[in-house]
């Protein structure tokens, strides 16, 4: 089976040696997205809900890169540096997202790229 790179300079480019995505047969996985703005290449910081909107706002524009949306994505997984943070991550969920929902884990870690307090990754069908 073939892979296929997906890439988008309206995401954050890769900060180590991976793709921001790879699509292969009717599947693609998005690599773990931070709150990095990729106009400006900052870190959004502030809040967990500005994080968490960068962070979707990048797994969105990677979707779209190729030809696909949140709407398609059926699996994410949430790395949180503090699970107190879970219901607000909800909240902003619930802002990208509508039913039905993608299945979900999310899991507490000590740490992430970075510093940052949220990270998301993502499989997406791609079939429509």
């Amino acid at each position: 089976m073939s892979k296929e790179i997906i890439s988008t300079k309206n995401a954050p480019q890769a900060i180590g040696p991976y793709s921001q995505a790879v699509k292969t047969g009717n599947l693609m996985f998005i690599s773990g997205q931070i709150p990095l703005n990729p106009e400006t290449g900052d870190l959004v910081s502030g809040s967990i809900e500005d994080e968490a909107n960068q962070v979707l706002n990048n797994i969105k524009s990677i979707c779209e890169a190729a030809g696909n949306s949140l709407e398609d994505i059926v699996k994410i997984t949430i790395f949180l540096t503090d699970l107190d943070n879970f219901a607000t991550v909800n909240e902003v969920m619930k802002e990208h997202f509508s039913e039905p929902y993608p299945a979900r884990a999310t899991i507490e870690v000590s740490g992430l790229p970075l510093g940052v307090n949220i990270e998301i990754e993502a499989i997406v069908s791609t079939n429509g």
